[in-house]
C-alpha cells in the first residue's frame, strides 16, 4: 500500500523481512500465478458445480422470459 512503501522510503536501506515471511510472499506469489494461468483455469473450471450453474441459468431465463410476457400481450 501507499502507507507501506512511504515507510519503506523513510527507513532507507534499513528494510528486511524475515526468511520466512520472504518464502511466504514467494509461495504465495506462485499460487497466484498457477491460479492465472491457464491450466488454473482449467481447474477451477473443473471445480464448479454444474448442478448450481445450470439452475442458476433457468431460473434467469424464467425471469426473462416473464419480464418479456409481461411487456407483450402477444405472449
Amino acid at each position: 500500500s501507499e502507507l507501506d512503501e512511504n515507510q519503506i522510503q523513510m527507513a532507507g536501506d534499513d528494510v528486511g523481512l524475515p526468511e520466512d515471511l520472504q518464502k511466504m510472499v514467494a509461495e504465495d506469489q506462485i499460487e497466484e500465478e498457477d491460479k492465472d494461468s491457464i491450466l488454473g483455469q482449467l481447474q477451477n473450471i473443473q471445480n464448479m458445480d454444474m448442478d448450481a450453474i445450470k439452475e442458476k441459468a433457468q431460473a434467469t431465463f424464467t425471469e426473462i422470459k416473464q419480464a418479456a410476457e409481461q411487456k407483450c400481450s402477444v405472449m
